[in-house]
């Protein structure tokens, strides 16, 4: 039952008035005039481990502060992204119910400002709760019936959103065999598009433990498909982005909520898309972060 978080059409006065109920300082000029949504632009956040709780604490850090933050920073911008996604980890810890509405309740800002939020789920997630708890919101054509995965297909890009979630509060991750010829028969179908690939757990042969299990039936599938262009995942509470041997690009998303490591970034990334590339860069909770900013460009293996 894939679930999207839909844009929501209502006057621009009630995003105000939500967004000081959250604790949102908005300027004044971004209610000046409609923004112009930017197709090539893409909002990646991953692990905001939102709580219930608002008040909440986890390793030094608020969760709701952390996302308040992070969605200030995009409405702050001068464009509106096609579309976020945030992959995995949307509950703090166990995905309660009411973690669920908390999440939800902290993105509408967002879903106000016309920008779409595309979910998929991590250890840390309940899939059973995460469905119950937004069967109101628009659901997406079901491709499989156990798993929150989509196929999301866009002017320059198609972008699948896979499900890793095996056991809730189990680290590792597992796509499963039916999950892995659903995404092999979709590319086949899509071959003349880039194909970017979303998961919450982090490959296995980049050698941490407590990644994808089936991390090699996932390459098995990927490598010889010249259209998938990069792997976008979280899990890790890390930032790094790599270049597997076949070309295709790795991207370990920072967490919007907390750290392991006090000099690590937390934030978000801002995701353009061209012609035969991706540029992507690192957007810091922390805007005095020393990687805060970082961009780099990945071009296409051909």
């Amino acid at each position: 039952m894939p679930i999207h978080l839909a844009p929501v059409n209502r006057r621009r006065f009630l995003t105000r008035a939500f967004a000081a109920a959250a604790g949102l300082t908005l300027a004044p000029r971004l209610f000046a005039a409609q923004k112009k949504t930017d197709a090539d632009f893409w909002a990646l956040f991953s692990d905001t481990h939102i709580a219930a709780d608002r008040t909440r604490w986890a390793h030094g850090c608020n969760m709701t502060d952390h996302l308040t933050a992070v969605t200030r920073d995009l409405l702050g911008l001068d464009e509106v992204p096609a579309g976020v996604f945030v992959t995995g980890d949307c509950a703090y810890d166990d995905g309660l119910m009411e973690d669920y509405g908390t999440f939800s309740n902290l993105l509408t800002p967002l879903r106000e400002e016309g920008m779409p939020v595309h979910l998929t789920l991590g250890n840390h997630d309940n899939r059973e709760r995460f469905w119950d708890a937004l069967t109101a919101e628009k659901t997406a054509p079901r491709p499989l019936a156990d798993r929150q995965a989509s196929l999301l297909e866009t002017p320059r890009a198609n972008w699948f959103m896979l499900d890793s979630l095996e056991k809730t509060r189990v680290t590792p991750g597992l796509l499963g065999p039916e999950q892995l010829d659903w995404l092999a028969d979709s590319l086949d179908t899509r071959a003349d598009k880039p194909a970017i690939i979303m998961v919450h757990h982090n490959p296995g042969l980049l050698g941490k433990v407590g990644g994808l299990r089936d991390t090699e039936a996932l390459f098995k599938i990927i490598r010889p498909r010249k259209q998938v262009k990069i792997v976008i995942y979280g899990h890790t509470h890390d930032w790094h982005i790599r270049q597997h041997e076949s070309g295709i690009h790795l991207i370990n998303l920072p967490p919007t909520a907390y750290v392991f490591e006090p000099e690590k970034p937390s934030g978000w990334v801002r995701a353009e898309l061209g012609d035969d590339r991706m540029r992507i860069q690192l957007r810091c909770v922390n805007p005095k972060h020393p990687l805060n900013g970082e961009t780099k460009t990945l071009y296409w293996r051909v």
